[in-house]
């Protein structure tokens, strides 16, 4: 059969036939006849096998048969909705080249780069929109893009839609959509999550599934490598070295996994490039399209780009990481091997992925050849030692408490032994200090209570004579010949006095409390009985 008997419109198979495309492949042939229908459509079929083409042509030709008026706005008719970045301009590609004779508009949109560009072709019109989750949802907040016109509905990738977490963005996208529409969700795999999803969003839908789920192309050579995780570098240079590969994919888990082999690799002055999530926009795009166009050899990658990568003649998948996942391994080799044309897969796997790779043989039904004969053979047969630091407590303020003697004693254990002249002399330094400052506290308290006495006693002197010259001249003036009797003015009366009516004399602690101010003579007073002692 060919794609001339499947009813599409000449516009297509212009285009079609320009891109050397005649026969069409196993999900194509069932999956065009009844998306031209209209019935919705639940697709399985495995990475490479031509899904792309299968929703795009009778999309375009569904959409081109619908004609709307020049003078009305173009409206989003059809939306695709894909996982990753690649994938996206990859959908957006094919639409533009299949569709390259027909009236129709299309626009891409996806994140981590300005949206000012994609803002201003939505804005003249489009008819078909391919879109990533989250920057569809932030176009829609803005008001930016409206789906209420929306008459075909398409969810590619679902399952890894499902395994990157955006599901719950996905839910809020069909929530904008009108119930009347055409559906298809089209997946790799078919995990039960899947399953229930589609239940909720289709309508009756036809099943295609071209091959059992997360089985491997038949073309595509699958060899394994034991080798221990040091030496997995080493063995990588080693491969790379024969000439027959002409261009390799090599995936890994981590993205440091993926900068950290780049620079092993330019040591060995070998060319390769990195593309993962935390690397802009255009620096991936401008990494796959090196070598797409063959000026790079090797590309290494992880699993969040694994199906956006659709690249002609494809000769080597090298898993440098086994998946934890068993049906990425699936999309990973998936690269190549593409439209029957056959591929290479090599894996590498030490002690502690002998587990994962029992999971992808149980899987794919069968098992990897082994290869033996190479320079870095599986030397550690038993798991690798986690180094994991000790978990680090939160500091704690401590109010100032008298420490314990258990602390105590750790503290003092833990200080390095002293001599016992080092102890003696520690001890002996303090106590002559102290002895020192005791005695120049208690002999400046003396001199200070004697220099008190001395002056309160002339103070005492010069009032009571100054007291006895005014009453005589007041004596004077009144007329009375009588001299008031002069009162004796001696230390002891005054020193009597001062103890009948003391004056109390109060001074401010720290604490903010009032407390009764002492002389100097209890000072010294109190030192004295310390010297007796």
């Amino acid at each position: 059969m060919q794609f001339k008997d499947l009813n599409i419109m000449p516009t297509i198979i212009k285009a079609l036939e320009k891109e050397n495309y005649e026969v069409p492949t196993p999900i194509q042939e069932e999956a065009i006849p009844i998306i031209l229908s209209g019935r919705d459509l639940l697709g399985c079929a495995q990475t490479g096998t031509g899904k792309t083409a299968a929703f795009a042509i009778p999309t375009l030709q569904l959409l081109s048969k619908d004609k709307v008026s020049h003078h009305e706005a173009r409206k989003i008719r059809a939306l695709i909705v894909t996982p990753t970045r690649e994938l996206a301009l990859q959908i957006y590609e094919s639409f533009c080249t299949y569709g390259k004779y027909t009236d129709l508009k299309y626009c891409v949109v996806f994140g981590g780069v300005s949206q000012k560009p994609q803002e201003e072709v939505l804005l003249k019109g489009v008819d078909i929109l391919v879109a990533t989750p989250g920057r569809l949802n932030d176009l829609i907040m803005q008001k930016i893009v409206d789906l209420k016109h929306i008459k075909i509905f398409i969810l590619d990738e679902a399952d890894r839609m499902l395994d990157m977490g955006f599901i719950n963005d996905v839910k809020r996208i069909i929530a904008k959509i009108p119930e009347k529409k055409q559906t298809l969700l089209f997946s790799a795999t078919m995990p039960p999550d899947i399953a229930m999803l589609s239940n909720t969003i289709l309508k009756s839908p036809a099943k295609v599934e071209i091959t059992p789920a997360s089985s491997t192309v038949d073309t595509i050579e699958q060899y394994l490598y034991y080798v221990d995780k040091n030496n997995k570098k080493d063995l990588l240079l080693h491969i790379l070295k024969d000439n027959s590969i002409v261009s390799a994919l090599v995936f890994t888990r981590t993205k440091h996994g993926a900068d950290r082999i780049v620079k092993q690799l330019s040591k060995d002055n070998v060319t390769a490039q990195a593309i993962h999530g935390d690397k802009s926009q255009g620096a991936r795009q401008n990494a796959l399209n090196n070598f797409k166009n063959k000026k790079l050899r090797i590309l290494i990658a992880t699993d969040i780009a694994a199906r956006g990568i659709d690249i002609d003649e494809l000769s080597h998948v090298i898993n440098y990481d086994l998946p934890n996942i068993p049906e990425t391994y699936v999309h990973r080799i998936g690269r190549t091997g593409r439209a029957g044309l056959g591929g290479v897969a090599i894996s590498f796997c030490d002690f502690d992925e002998k587990e994962q790779l029992a999971d992808i043989e149980y899987l794919i039904g069968k098992r990897l050849i082994e290869i033996k004969d190479h320079p870095y053979p599986l030397m550690n047969n038993f798991p690798a030692e986690k180094t994991t630091q000790p978990r680090r407590e939160p500091s704690k303020k401590i109010i100032s408490q008298p420490a314990s003697p258990q602390k105590t004693s750790l503290k003092l254990s833990s200080m390095p032994k002293k001599t016992t002249s080092q102890r003696e002399y520690q001890q002996a330094v303090p106590r002559q200090a102290s002895s020192r400052q005791a005695d120049s506290r208690q002999a400046d308290y003396r001199q200070m209570g004697s220099r008190q006495a001395d002056s309160r006693q002339t103070d005492t002197r010069q009032t009571g004579s100054r007291q006895a010259d005014s009453r005589q001249t007041d004596a004077r003036q009144t007329g009375s010949r009588q001299v008031a009797p002069k009162q004796a003015t001696t230390k002891h009366s005054v020193f009597k006095r001062e103890e009948e009516a003391p004056k109390k004399k109060f001074r401010m602690t720290a604490d903010g409390q009032l407390k009764e101010k002492r002389s100097f003579m209890s000072f010294s007073k109190r030192g004295k009985k310390k010297e007796g002692k």
